[in-house]
């Protein structure tokens, strides 16, 4: 990692937590630190299950227990067994809590406006469109993927939601069992693997991998939802896909897509990947490609 780049983003950290005021413990005036404050806005006017809340803001159990403690004390929060599952726990903001959020939105907009005003019209313009950038990238940063096998929980969600989008987007629509979808045990190992793209413990994206005897590495499945597109999510699916490919000794890889896929026709271009002749007779493909992919170096 380049040391130039790590004291760039120290140095940008050290900006931040100092001009919006997280140094504190009584963020935005207010008599807690800026932990308890997140909650509320987390929480919502719904409210939140405490687990799904954890992976979100990516705390561990003991912690977030001890703020929902103190925001319960002060009469924020309701913690209660889920009505479904008596094992997990659903928060909620009481008419106390709403109003603390509300006036916690009035003074976060009040020092963004702070941050704004020194500035003239071009300077803010660039500063805004370069949160916009880092919050893009940062969110990027946060995205995991893991491996799964193709019949978990996640999986089948991606894969439905996938299913669906096709069905919408190609003009004759898609059908599932028309199409050479692999067998399950294609994407387990070591015939093959599925991975998960999850942000914030949500699944946002699929990728399988068929690792066939005598025969190219193939992609399979691979889909982003669409509100985590341009993250670079399909890109690094591709170098991990790739990655993992070369390093079982495989020196192509290859994959099919549709002609309205047209976005991701641009990123297999973009990513080396050559159109050739078809090379299965999956009813649903206009394109095929091939790469040449050698296992990265070691060390």
């Amino acid at each position: 990692m380049d040391a130039a780049q790590i004291d760039q983003v120290r140095r940008f950290n050290r900006t931040v937590t100092e001009r919006v005021g997280v140094l504190h413990d009584q963020y935005l005036g207010r008599d807690r630190p800026i932990g308890e404050a997140r909650l509320l806005w987390e929480i919502g006017e719904h409210g939140q299950d405490v687990r799904r809340l954890r992976e979100r803001l990516g705390l561990d159990s003991g912690y977030v227990s001890r703020l929902l403690r103190s925001l319960e004390a002060d009469g924020l929060v309701s913690v209660e067994p889920h009505p479904r599952d008596r094992r997990a726990r659903t928060v909620r903001l009481t008419d106390a809590g709403r109003a603390e959020r509300a006036e916690l939105d009035r003074r976060s907009d009040e020092l963004a406006g702070r941050l704004l005003e020194p500035l003239n019209t071009s300077q803010r313009a660039r500063l805004v469109a370069a949160m916009a950038e880092a919050d893009r990238l940062l969110t990027a940063a946060t995205v995991t993927l893991a491996p799964v096998p193709p019949d978990h929980p996640d999986a089948e969600h991606c894969l439905r939601s996938y299913f669906t989008e096709l069905q919408e987007r190609f003009e004759t629509g898609f059908d599932p069992a028309r199409s050479l979808l692999p067998d399950a045990g294609e994407l387990r190992p070591p015939q093959g693997l599925f991975l998960i793209a999850r942000l914030n413990g949500e699944p946002v994206g699929c990728a399988g991998l068929k690792l066939p005897s005598g025969a190219p590495a193939e992609v399979k499945r691979m889909w982003v939802a669409p509100h985590a597109r341009g993250l670079g999510l399909g890109r690094r699916f591709l170098a991990e896909l790739e990655a993992r490919a070369a390093r079982r000794g495989y020196d192509v890889l290859r994959l099919d897509t549709n002609k309205a896929l047209d976005a991701a026709i641009g990123l297999y271009h973009s990513c080396g990947f050559q159109e050739v002749a078809a090379f299965n007779d999956e009813p649903y493909a206009h394109h095929w490609f091939e790469k040449r992919i050698t296992a990265p170096p070691t060390g």
